[in-house]
């Protein structure tokens, strides 16, 4: 067993990405300026968008998206019962009414045929506005399938891509430019965790004009940031909507700029770490390994192990990692598990079978380029050793029964 606590995770922090803020502190812009600029363009063109809009975070991503499309009251935005809470708090704070809907068995992402159930109930005068499906702990949803939805129903899709950097779907990056024939925007999370970090960050990715309007919400409604109102009239400004407070410095643009070259080999690490606990956990009767669609490439940002609970609960088997020096962690809670939502909408989980029976075997386990090759083997031998331990001690009780 480790004599030490392994991370459930840590960032890849390197030389470089030290270098490039330092140099970011001495230029005396520190703000929203030329770096946040050059990540923008630098990552538009990584994953081949229109355009793309740096903020400091994917919550703002998603929340400038829908403030973009002019969501609001009279509306409905579904998305996925599980997902992190952000992404159902943005629905709320437009005042459009989130309509949230079970998931696939395999992936855990959105199931496009509940999707479709629930645009076909909307109540008299409502919209539907837009679909937000997640890429679930970095494997696309069915995108194909979502985007025909979203055009019968004349409505948006804004992609909660915070796990999937850099996915593809398909074989496109997820964030592509993309002719869908309805608006299509991609928002991804930089949040220290994440595949590419600025430590906390985002993009919302999408077509030109329809960044280009995002971006004056993302700064107060202001026509232009500090760095495009340089001159003799600086002080200068227009507000011409109630924007918010969104805006990427460029000490946080100079990591994501640093980062941004070596995603490649962050991606190789996670796939290959991946690859590992699939061989390891596969033959075990009582987990049940992630899914991999094979038109996608996943992005392996959380390895979600399913536990049967007839061998252990997934809480214990958590608690018993812990006691084995290895940390773990859940992604994520129900939606309709949560007080506020359980309150305001009524929901149970029985309207929601699926996401009510599998969260509670999901077991996220640590996956990240810092892990060593030793590191991963513990925690192989850390899970193999919990499910036969368990397995001996049901065996034995049910022996003892007979």
């Amino acid at each position: 067993m480790r004599d030490t606590l392994l991370p459930f995770s840590l960032p890849a922090i390197g030389n470089d990405d030290i270098a490039e803020v330092v140099a970011a502190l001495r230029s005396g812009w520190i703000t929203t300026g030329p770096r946040a600029q050059a990540f923008e363009q630098e990552f538009a063109k990584f994953v081949g968008a229109d355009s793309a809009l740096a903020l400091n975070s994917g919550t703002a991503a998603l929340h400038v998206a829908l403030a973009t499309l002019g969501v609001g009251p009279g509306d409905v935005v579904i998305t996925s019962d599980i997902t992190f809470c952000s992404g159902v708090h943005v629905i709320e704070q437009t005042g459009a009414r989130s309509v949230v809907v079970d998931v696939e068995p395999d992936t855990l992402n959105i199931d496009p045929a509940q999707v479709e159930k629930a645009a076909a109930m909307l109540r008299a005068g409502e919209r539907l506005a837009a679909i937000i499906p997640v890429d679930l702990h970095g494997h696309p949803c069915d995108r194909a399938a979502l985007i025909g939805i979203a055009r019968k129903y004349g409505c948006a899709l804004v992609e909660d891509a915070a796990h999937a950097f850099p996915a593809k779907y398909r074989g496109h990056p997820i964030g592509e430019a993309e002719d869908a024939g309805i608006p299509v925007l991609t928002a991804f999370s930089f949040y220290a965790t994440k595949n590419l970090t600025t430590g906390e960050g985002g993009m919302l990715t999408g077509a030109a004009e329809t960044i280009d309007d995002a971006r004056v919400w993302s700064l107060h409604g202001i026509s232009a940031d500090a760095w495009r109102r340089q001159g003799r009239r600086a002080w200068a400004y227009e507000v011409t909507r109630p924007g918010f407070k969104y805006n990427m410095p460029d000490i946080q643009a100079a990591m994501g700029i640093a980062q941004l070259p070596r995603v490649a080999s962050f991606a190789s690490r996670r796939e290959e770490i991946a690859r590992r606990y699939n061989e390891a956990f596969a033959h075990f009767e009582e987990l049940r390994v992630p899914a991999h669609r094979p038109d996608v490439e996943h992005a392996w940002h959380i390895y979600a192990l399913r536990v049967d609970d007839t061998c252990i609960s997934r809480d214990q088997f958590i608690e018993e990692l812990f006691a084995r020096n290895i940390a773990a962690s859940v992604h994520f809670i129900p939606v309709h598990l949560h007080r506020y939502y359980r309150e305001k909408y009524g929901w149970s989980g029985s309207d929601f079978p699926v996401a009510g029976r599998e969260w509670e075997r999901l077991v996220s386990l640590p996956i990240y380029p810092a892990m060593s090759d030793a590191d991963v083997g513990d925690v192989i031998e850390a899970v193999s050793g919990i499910v036969t331990a368990n397995r001996k001690a049901a065996a034995g009780y049910a022996a003892s029964r007979a």
